[in-house]
């Protein structure tokens, strides 16, 4: 979707009383800063590169806080959701230890 589509789409969902003119002001100009839509890999790449381990929310190694903090999901989740993957595929943990040794921490 191009710049001007995605400003078409907020000004309609303004016009129809979804967005408060605060919401509506502060989507635009995150659209317009960002230069709108990026490829898809360029965006994942670019999340990516922020990821970092938590260094106050932390049972471990903080990967599943660091991780929390990124998505905006809870890290009770992910910590669930890597047990899952452990016990039932078996592979969560090597996952969540070479997460460790390869994301860096946040340091706050």
């Amino acid at each position: 979707m191009s710049v001007s589509e995605e400003l078409k789409r907020l000004h309609e969902l303004h016009q129809a009383g979804a967005l408060s003119d605060e919401e509506f002001a502060r989507a635009k100009d995150k659209l317009l800063q960002s230069g709108g839509s990026q490829q898809a890999g360029g965006d994942f790449a670019t999340e990516i590169g922020k990821l970092r381990r938590a260094s106050h929310d932390r049972w471990l190694g903080g990967v599943c806080g660091g991780i929390a903090q990124q998505t905006g999901i809870e890290s009770w989740i992910w910590r669930l959701i890597f047990v899952l993957v452990a016990t039932c595929a078996g592979f969560g943990g090597l996952i969540y230890i070479l997460m460790w040794i390869f994301v860096p921490t946040d340091d706050q």
